[in-house]
């Protein structure tokens, strides 16, 4: 085993520690006055950093000259997918309890909500498209599509900012 995929066995349980921390902090309810918001919340916000340290490796990479930077890129990428559907799901479960109708009636509301879903779609697509067998089968349209990361980053910058705003929470994540 080289010596990245040493550091990748050691950064992939380290990605899920946000998660078991939320986790933990729901069983013992300890999540403060409004626990759905609060984990929702804190899913969202890890999810987009985990997606801005994916896009922070390219500079890394060129700042360090450590090459084998980029191989952590991907899986950094794959676990912003990951908070961000949890964050989705605790939205529609916790927040919403899956019903529909209030959906239809924040989307109307809450403009960042749609500005969230196409950030969404987008990586839902990026990581639907991130295998090695994607990137044969895509060829050139591979990279091309996949500079649609930084729009993403772009929206789910402005949907954090724009809740922020809304509600006036802001709180830097928990680990």
């Amino acid at each position: 085993m080289d010596r990245v995929a040493k550091i990748k066995v050691v950064v992939f349980p380290l990605s899920f520690f946000p998660l078991a921390n939320l986790m933990i902090k729901a069983l013992e309810n300890n999540l403060g006055p409004d626990p759905a918001s609060a984990l929702t919340h804190g899913l969202g916000e890890w999810a987009l950093i985990f997606l801005l340290l994916s896009l922070a490796i390219s500079p890394a990479r060129r700042l360090t000259g450590i090459g084998k930077l980029i191989r952590f890129r991907r899986m950094l990428g794959l676990f912003a997918l990951f908070y961000a559907v949890l964050h989705l799901f605790a939205y529609l479960a916790f927040m919403l309890s899956w019903e529909w109708q209030t959906l239809l009636e924040d989307l109307y509301k809450r403009t960042y909500i749609i500005i969230g879903a196409f950030a969404l779609s987008i990586l839902i697509a990026l990581g639907a498209t991130s295998t090695k067998k994607m990137m044969k089968r895509l060829g050139k349209q591979w990279s091309q599509l996949h500079r649609l990361v930084y729009i993403a980053a772009g929206l789910a910058v402005i949907h954090f900012l724009w809740l922020v705003k809304s509600d006036g929470s802001f709180r830097i994540p928990d680990c």
